[in-house]
């Protein structure tokens, strides 16, 4: 039988911030967005020389070494799903084996799978975390490169699947924080189900490229008033990240 193979970007062997609990998270190389505020931008290339081939069994192999202090492993990227046979074959060797069994397997994604892809999925996955970039077409084609429909027909299948662990939202000051996007946000969201757990991420220009790097890093105020607007749409699990020390 063919052992599939990944292109893995990195593997960071314990993160607190991708997911549930103490978590392996593998990066795997190649993202079909081209999103201005990406933190990863080494990784959209399809090809790196600074990417590795592995099989399922190497990669499975590399998080069983640390598998005793780990609650689950994420692959993040990149994009995760656009190699959704190699993240199959690897999340089924991490069930079947008993060193890794015990790891919760979850999907950090933008959102493009079809809904073929994330059936294909369902059966070896636990949760997946969905980048909500902007919610209007032509916004989100401007900062991503590709269309917003499959994003929220992703939304839907997962919720529906029972993988949606949470939506991850990204209001930048002047690009995508319209108080009035943020409402209609909300009121989609609260559409499918009013105690969707969603995380508003803040923005930092740390890593980006232009144009993101002139946008503006939101204050506390801002993380306070879209938390309130999504709140006064409907949504009741509303997880406002808050930046480092000395990042506002």
């Amino acid at each position: 039988m063919r052992v599939p193979l990944g292109l893995v970007a990195d593997v960071v062997p314990f993160s607190w911030v991708d997911g549930p609990g103490n978590r392996s998270t593998v990066f795997l190389q190649g993202c079909n967005f081209d999103c201005a505020a990406c933190h990863n931008p080494q990784t959209i290339a399809r090809d790196s020389r600074h990417a590795r081939w592995l099989t399922s069994t190497e990669l499975r192999s590399e998080i069983a070494a640390s598998a005793s202090y780990l609650t689950g492993v994420t692959m993040s990227g990149g994009e995760a799903t656009v190699q959704s046979d190699f993240v199959r074959a690897f999340f089924a060797e991490l069930r079947s084996d008993p060193v890794t069994s015990h790891l919760t397997r979850f999907i950090d994604t933008n959102g493009s799978a079809t809904q073929k892809v994330w059936r294909s999925l369902a059966d070896v996955t636990d949760g997946v975390m969905v980048d909500l970039k902007v919610f209007d077409p032509e916004r989100h084609l401007a900062l991503t490169g590709e269309a917003l429909q499959p994003v929220l027909d992703s939304i839907l299948v997962l919720s529906e699947l029972g993988l949606l662990f949470e939506v991850r939202l990204l209001p930048v000051p002047g690009v995508s924080d319209d108080l009035e996007l943020l409402a209609a946000t909300g009121r989609w969201l609260a559409s499918i189900d009013p105690a969707m757990r969603v995380v508003v991420n803040p923005f930092h220009r740390h890593g980006v490229r232009a144009p993101a790097d002139a946008w503006a890093e939101p204050t506390a105020a801002d993380r306070e008033r879209v938390a309130a607007v999504l709140q006064g749409a409907g949504l009741s699990d509303i997880n406002v990240i808050v930046p480092p020390t000395g990042r506002g």
